[in-house]
């Protein structure tokens, strides 16, 4: 029998602390299903992260499972990022409720075609189109070793995609992902992204700086510093603030070349709560079109102004909220001229429109939901 208040949801990682992109949207969306009354029983696979205690609070169980690891898993035909998830525990685990499963990502999609869970609904969470995002960071590695690495998983992920045929449907995370999705396997609904955003908090008024912020131990956001900082070069003309978790030893020495540039490594939400609130421009470039960035929500239901690039807002349904400039040449005038403005009640108001209804919690966990009611085996 299928209880329809009960959910399982297996998570790549430990949803907690949520401090970076993919489980941020697993955090918030656990948090807000267990809201509507939904017994979750949530399964982790931990490389890195400890067992936390704040998940009892919104999960009927927690389920802890190693992940994974070693060179023999490069050789398989599977994918690294799946292959490493696969434990006969968490098949069991599944196997004691049959309840529908939300597998996040296409790496905990072990078990989604396993004969003993034909009966089961089943749904994916694309956080991206992985094949795509896996050739992205390929294109930006300068290692040679790692980038024939992401060269070979984006092949595998290209292949292994196909097993979505095995859920009931897909959950994408942004319009074009919804679009690719919807027509590949034609069973596709858009959920954006699961914050920790519940309302705008945005401040009239000027700030005092601009502000990048991002997971900076990876290489798509170590791009985009270097661009502010030797392309743009805005710090010769405004106080600038990087912020963001595990800068590496080389992107610190590139900083510290600049005396009017900040590096707030490693900020705890508060802070960065602060320097988002506080920033005047919260100027995120990306070049990598994969996937929803959170950070750019995260500035848009916080910050004042958002300078950002067509790449970072194509088919997010937010270039409205965004001043999106791609030449050097383009986004220093709109930064001189924002830049000499307050940031006023109107703009605020635009967006609570927008963010308040097609990116509300709320409403997204209640479209979840409903596609978990309506969904055939």
């Amino acid at each position: 029998m299928v209880h329809s208040n009960k959910l399982h949801i297996i998570a790549f990682n430990v949803p907690y602390p949520a401090d970076y992109g993919g489980v941020i949207d697993v955090f918030y969306k656990l948090k807000q299903l267990h809201r509507l009354g939904i017994q979750i029983y949530l399964h982790c696979f931990t490389y890195g992260r400890k067992e936390q205690e704040e998940l009892k609070k919104y999960c009927k169980k927690v389920y802890y499972y190693s992940r994974k690891s070693g060179v023999k898993y490069l050789f398989k035909k599977l994918p690294y990022i799946v292959a490493t998830r696969n434990s006969p525990e968490l098949l069991q685990n599944l196997l004691k409720i049959n309840a529908p499963i939300l597998f996040e990502g296409l790496h905990s999609c072990y078990f989604i075609n396993h004969p003993k869970l034909k009966g089961y609904k089943k749904i994916v969470r694309a956080h991206n189109i992985e094949h795509n995002y896996y050739e992205e960071l390929a294109n930006v590695e300068s290692s040679f070793t790692k980038k024939e690495h992401f060269k070979r998983e984006a092949k595998k992920l290209a292949l292994f995609e196909r097993n979505i045929q095995f859920a009931g449907c897909v959950l994408s995370i942004s319009p074009s992902d919804q679009q690719y999705f919807e027509k590949k396997y034609a069973n596709s609904h858009l959920i954006p992204g699961f914050h920790k955003f519940e309302a705008i908090t945005s401040t009239q008024g000027k700030g005092k700086y601009i502000l990048f912020h991002g997971n900076l131990g990876v290489a798509e956001n170590q791009k985009a510093v270097s661009f502010i900082l030797d392309d743009v070069q805005i710090q010769k003309h405004f106080e600038l603030i990087i912020a963001g978790k595990n800068p590496t030893s080389g992107l610190i020495k590139h900083i510290q070349k600049f005396s009017k540039v900040t590096l707030v490594a490693n900020p705890g939400e508060g802070k960065m709560n602060d320097l988002i609130k506080h920033a005047h421009i919260c100027f995120i470039p990306t070049f990598q079109a994969t996937g929803l960035k959170l950070k750019l929500l995260g500035s848009l239901f916080a910050g004042r102004f958002c300078v950002t690039n067509s790449t970072m807002v194509k088919n997010t349904g937010l270039e409205g909220l965004c001043y999106i400039k791609d030449s050097v040449e383009d986004i220093k005038n709109c930064i001189f001229e924002l830049f000499s403005k307050p940031f006023t009640e109107t703009q605020i108001r635009e967006r609570k429109n927008l963010l308040e209804s097609e990116f509300s919690n709320i409403l997204n966990a209640q479209r979840l939901f409903n596609v978990l009611k309506n969904l055939d085996n």
